[in-house]
């Protein structure tokens, strides 16, 4: 009888464990652009000036773009949550972005709208170094542990809190392979904050990682690097931001 309860508790755990593996989060992204154009050496204090008074009211009214990630142990893909408007009335098109990832084949396609294009980005999916450390937090009810890496394109320190007790190596933006699902990213010490606000558990269908058919650029990782490497530079020299036109 006790062996019974044993093997009863084991299973019970392990369907436990199946049943957080596969899913939709929903994410809050904010983008706080006076800490961003404060940060830009190479613009001047006029055009700060400029954009300050620009984006004050924005800023305290800053609800965020909500988006949404749909997970399993072999598959994710990152898009928008609807192409309604945001909480505050905001609304404007939005750039076709999906990131899908393919963990088992280790393979990923990016469709990323930007530069007056869109790119198809198709490689492999070349996870970051992560460098896990001791803290932790609560993120949507889940307690989650903290990673670094680094952007090594844009120069921006990444930190992302995961969570365990949903194994899976999905995460928001175009960042994954942590032992849990990232439920909240810090890009740049609070330049852009990416935060789940819901975790909803459910069987996957066929359209939650549907890619949209759309004719764009087809490039691999190394050819998209360059190309936002050297965007960067010529908006540096030019002194403009060139976040206006590509995504934090």
């Amino acid at each position: 009888m006790k062996k019974l309860f044993i093997v009863l508790c084991l299973l019970t755990s392990s369907m436990a464990v199946a049943q957080k593996t596969e899913g939709v989060a929903t994410y809050v992204r904010k983008e706080y652009w006076l800490k961003i154009t404060n940060r830009m050496t190479f613009l001047s204090q006029e055009q700060k000036d400029r954009m300050a008074q620009t984006w004050k009211n924005w800023a305290d009214d800053n609800k965020g773009i909500k988006m949404k990630l749909a997970f399993s142990t072999n598959e994710s893909q990152y898009t928008y949550n609807s192409d309604e408007p945001e909480e505050g009335g905001y609304s404007w098109r939005k750039s076709e972005f999906f990131l899908y990832r393919n963990f088992e084949k280790d393979k990923k396609t990016d469709v990323i709208e930007m530069l007056g294009k869109t790119y198809i980005v198709d490689d492999s999916l070349h996870a970051p170094v992560w460098k896990i450390g001791n803290q932790i937090k609560d993120v949507a009810g889940y307690i989650c542990m903290k990673a670094e890496t680094e952007d090594p394109i844009k120069k921006q320190k990444i930190t992302a809190w995961f969570a365990q007790d949903i194994p899976v190596l999905a995460g928001p933006e175009r960042v994954n392979g942590l032992p849990g699902l990232i439920l909240e990213l810090d890009i740049n010490d609070g330049d852009v904050i990416i935060e789940a606000i819901n975790v909803t558990f459910r069987k996957l269908t066929p359209d939650d990682l549907k890619l949209p058919k759309l004719k764009g650029k087809k490039i691999n990782d190394a050819a998209y690097n360059t190309l936002i490497r050297q965007y960067i530079g010529e908006q540096m020299t030019a002194h403009q931001n060139p976040y206006w036109e590509i995504r934090y």
